[in-house]
């Protein structure tokens, strides 16, 4: 049994009877078995726990975990209590600064963003510690394109972030026609500063499309 939240086991459940994912659980198991590994175990679903698909109002797509000691915590971008933010997560956080006036927190943990309908997804849900992106190829990617495809077949009148290039490789799962598609270069310093990250207004436009469509905004 998957621990999974329940509405995003109902509409997942047929990938949990695929030979891939059987294939995938046993690789994340021996890879956790056999060393450090990211998030902990309880936390790989995180994601889906803190934001049920029915609640989803907002999609932003991560690539893989931090792969740092007590960084990843599930939630894409996201930092636990107590943390240094990252650079990508302060490149957010000052673009939301000047979009709606909101001040920096001291925080990066963004469960409050998951808790109000962000799902904060990584492609990738578990990573090796120290070496980013070595859970790519264990199939990860099928099993949350599956969600994301669910969500674009089963909900309409979503946000979808796409930060950087493998983000809006994602957009093809996407149904442009029912949801709002923002797409942008990763806030990541390299990319950021080059320009296309800030001044984008992506937060006060995801806002403006959710209170067009009945639903509550997002408190950035």
């Amino acid at each position: 049994m998957v621990n999974i939240e329940t509405s995003w086991h109902r509409e997942l459940e047929p990938e949990f009877a695929k030979p891939y994912f059987s294939a995938l659980a046993s690789a994340v198991r021996e890879e956790y078995r056999r060393g450090a590994c990211y998030p902990p175990g309880r936390l790989i679903f995180n994601a889906f726990n803190l934001c049920p698909f029915d609640r989803v109002k907002v999609v932003i797509i991560g690539q893989d975990p931090y792969h740092e000691p007590g960084q990843a915590m599930g939630l894409s971008f996201s930092v636990p209590e107590g943390v240094m933010m990252p650079p990508s997560l302060l490149n957010i956080f000052k673009e939301i600064e000047t979009d709606l006036g909101r001040p920096m927190p001291q925080s990066g943990d963004l469960s409050r963003w998951a808790e109000q309908g962000v799902l904060l997804l990584n492609a990738t849900l578990t990573v090796r510690a120290h070496q980013a992106n070595s859970h790519q190829k264990l199939g990860w990617d099928t099993f949350t394109d599956a969600a994301i495809k669910a969500l674009s077949t089963h909900r309409e009148h979503l946000v979808y972030m796409l930060w950087g290039g493998y983000a809006r490789s994602k957009r093809y799962l996407i149904d442009q026609q029912r949801n709002l598609v923002l797409e942008s270069v990763h806030p990541s310093p390299l990319s950021a500063n080059r320009g296309g990250w800030f001044g984008q207004h992506q937060f006060s436009r995801c806002n403006a499309y959710l209170r067009a469509h009945g639903a509550a905004e997002i408190e950035w």
